[in-house]
């Protein structure tokens, strides 16, 4: 790496402990007429060969999320070139095979840009509704299409949806029996996708007050089918959750405490698909004003 790509990567570190942060002088550079990198830069170095240098930056940064959103937030040009760059590497970097199958359609676009797949990738959103459990930041997470399978109703079969495991937190107010589990996931190319002509079609109405925590999109409230709690380990007899019109889907539900007696996982297998996960069973569509079991 140059010396001038180093520089940058220590001029493009998050705030320290201490409250002082680096962004100001990032946007300085960047922005600023007659000084370092803007004064090398600036009518000279544009468009492609700025974005290859804020790469190698990033991908020495291991792809930090922290760094590239205060990144992002300094300055306009920095922001269009993380919303058409870096959060889309960053995701791969991530989830290389996920993106890889989410961008198998004709647009090659995921649903609500690559900013908001980056934050579905690294952010559980906390309870569905009540906020009675906050979001956070969850840099470990497991997402499969065997779980997204077992989300889509029969009809909807040849959809592609990845869910995530739920991310167990200790419900509020709870006698210590049940845990909350927040999951999410998303649609690949949602806008062609029969979940979404079923929900059309039925003139499902879009919820009011609730809005995607990932992409700020409307959502719709859907009822999983069987094979969802079932997956989920859901101790509830109903299980709702929200898909926005970009693709994104976020619910929770309580989970149910396994004893030594249950022996494994609920909604564990012997089988497994392509992405080294067990299988799950699907769902059934009865239309009755909402998409449901």
């Amino acid at each position: 790496m140059s010396e001038g790509t180093l520089k940058m990567v220590r001029r493009l570190r998050v705030p320290d402990s201490g409250g002082s942060s680096s962004i100001g002088i990032v946007a300085d550079d960047w922005n600023g007429g007659g000084r370092c990198i803007g004064a090398r830069i600036r009518g000279v170095n544009v468009g492609f060969l700025d974005e290859q240098v804020l790469v190698l930056v990033f991908r020495a940064l291991d792809w930090d999320p922290r760094t590239l959103s205060s990144v992002a937030r300094a300055s306009r040009r920095l922001r269009a070139v993380a919303e058409r760059v870096l959060w889309r590497d960053l995701c791969a970097s991530r989830a290389p095979l996920m993106v890889a199958a989410l961008t198998t359609t004709a647009t090659g676009r995921v649903g609500g840009g690559w900013p908001a797949l980056a934050k579905l990738l690294l952010f559980c959103s906390g309870a569905a509704a009540g906020a009675a459990v906050p979001g956070h930041f969850a840099p470990m997470s497991r997402f499969s299409k065997t779980s997204g399978r077992s989300f889509l109703p029969r009809r909807c079969g040849r959809d592609v949806l990845y869910v995530s495991d739920p991310c167990e937190h200790a419900a509020p107010g709870d006698d210590g029996e049940d845990d909350l589990g927040a999951y999410r996931g998303v649609f690949r190319g949602f806008v062609g996708s029969r979940t979404r002509a079923r929900l059309v079609d039925s003139r499902v109405p879009l919820e009011p007050t609730v809005r995607c925590p990932y992409c700020g999109a409307s959502v719709w409230n859907v009822a999983a089918p069987r094979g969802a709690r079932r997956r989920l380990g859901a101790h509830e007899r109903r299980l709702q959750y929200f898909v926005c019109v970009s693709g994104h889907l976020h619910g929770s539900c309580r989970l149910a405490r396994l004893t030594s007696s249950d022996g494994g996982a609920v909604g564990s297998g012997s089988d497994d698909d392509d992405d080294g996960f067990a299988d799950a069973d699907s769902g059934r569509l009865r239309t009755t004003g909402r998409l449901a079991v």
